[in-house]
């Protein structure tokens, strides 16, 4: 695994915590839908995107 891969990885797996830990409602419902987006983009290897909705369900969260 190159340290991008693991970086996102690791990104993935801090994100899928927070929302698993936040209240039920609408920001833990749109930080869902970002982050099923990002296990999508992650599945055709696009870091980018990955990272992109990783950020998105972040801020949806914060």
């Amino acid at each position: 695994m190159q340290p991008q891969q693991s970086r996102t990885a690791e990104k993935m797996t801090s994100v899928k915590a927070a929302r698993d830990k936040a209240p039920a409602g609408p920001k833990k419902d749109a930080a869902l839908k970002h982050y099923r987006a990002a296990e999508k983009a992650h599945t055709a290897k696009n870091d980018a995107e990955t990272n992109r909705e990783l950020n998105a369900a972040s801020q949806k969260l914060g």
